[in-house]
């Protein structure tokens, strides 16, 4: 059974944990993470520690499983991550969908995401729930001596038409 909460200060190693497995296995795809891996944790335990007010968890059989955040209380997606052993249980959905729902409260009427063009099981997963590809970008990381594609992907949360009479009734 899943459950979803706001994360509290002793989740803090769990988030990191999964936060790095998951991001060296989306960064599999364009090298060797190893070379980035010291920064890569840094920068988990900096967010997690000063953002965790932000962060959702999502638990499987009362273990957390993954994480979510908005780090700006935005329309962002900053942050997604699933325990790459409880990938293809529907957890990702069911905490994409209850991050979703708190940026319309927040009152966005959209959700974005962004990733490496690369990272074929983020794009995909995020496409198979209505998000669409609205730009792609290249940028040089010196780190790994190559040029990354990025892209954007956003999911219209709230509808645009007003259902009354009009052009578009």
């Amino acid at each position: 059974m899943a459950n979803i909460r706001n994360a509290r200060q002793d989740d803090e190693a769990a988030l990191v944990q999964i936060g790095l497995l998951s991001w060296e296995k989306a960064m599999g795809a364009v090298g060797d993470p190893s070379s980035m891996r010291e920064s890569a944790l840094a920068a988990f335990r900096d967010f997690v520690s000063s953002s965790w007010l932000t962060i959702l968890v999502i638990e499987a059989h009362g273990t957390v499983a993954g994480w979510a955040a908005c780090e700006n209380r935005d329309d962002l997606i900053t942050d997604f991550w699933i325990d790459p052993q409880f990938e293809g249980q529907g957890l990702g959905k069911a905490l994409l969908a209850d991050i979703e729902a708190d940026i319309v409260r927040r009152g966005f009427d959209k959700a974005r995401v962004e990733t490496h063009a690369q990272n074929d099981g983020a794009v995909g997963f995020f496409e198979k729930q209505g998000y669409s590809v609205h730009w792609l970008s290249s940028a040089y990381q010196p780190k790994i001596d190559r040029d990354i594609q990025s892209m954007g992907l956003s999911k219209q949360l709230v509808s645009d038409d007003p259902g009354t009479y009009g052009p578009n009734f």
